[in-house]
């Protein structure tokens, strides 16, 4: 963890370790990151990728942009500032999920890349799949789930990625789910194949039943 810039403030180490809580609930922490404009899909597959992890038995939870702003984050704006700020808290709260051994699945616009690579610092490269869910602004227009776009065009909403804000696209994600191409199935499998390939844990569960 990275140290406070205030000295009387110190980590305080617990008797229970990492590979504790990994052995506890037999799999290793995990952070997804899905990332990608509004409507390209993200919380879609993070939904269904949740439900069949459940299914899996494993110890999962799925931090998603419009519930945290909500609670944790409803004190943020929209400007770059208060995006970045939204973006390291919630890489914060990934990284105790990752620490607590849990499968967390991130779904958020993230749309700088500086920031999503503090989110994978946070969480350590060997435990962090960063996806990129990819759409073009036309089709994420075309589907529009919450009118969004409209809003945006007509000047309603300000710094509205991928018309008002820019949008990075990621330098080198783990995983490319383009869902102008892709069914919501077929981008699941992929997601569960790539989180299978870190820690195995589909062919845990087949050797458990056979």
């Amino acid at each position: 963890m990275e140290e406070s810039t205030n000295k009387n403030i110190v980590w305080h180490e617990g008797k229970v370790s990492y590979q504790d809580r990994c052995d506890n609930l037999d799999q290793e922490g995990l952070v997804v990151w899905f990332t990608g404009l509004s409507g390209a899909g993200k919380s879609t597959i993070a939904v269904e990728v949740e439900k069949e992890l459940i299914k899996l038995g494993k110890a999962v939870y799925r931090l998603d942009g419009d519930n945290v702003r909500h609670g944790l984050n409803s004190d943020l704006g929209f400007t770059a500032e208060d995006r970045n700020e939204n973006i390291r808290r919630i890489a914060e709260v990934a990284a105790l999920f990752k620490d607590a051994s849990l499968i967390t699945l991130a779904s958020f616009i993230s749309p700088y890349q500086k920031i999503r690579d503090f989110a994978r610092q946070r969480a350590g490269k060997d435990n962090f799949i960063e996806v990129y869910v990819k759409a073009d602004v036309e089709t994420c227009a075309e589907r529009d789930p919450k009118g969004l776009y409209e809003k945006a065009k007509s000047g309603e909403i300000k710094n509205f990625t991928g018309i008002s804000a820019p949008y990075e696209v990621p330098e080198n994600a783990d995983l490319v789910l383009d869902t102008v191409e892709l069914s919501v199935e077929e981008a699941v499998a992929k997601v569960l194949e790539a989180i299978d390939k870190r820690q195995g844990i589909i062919k845990k569960k087949l050797q458990a039943i056979g």
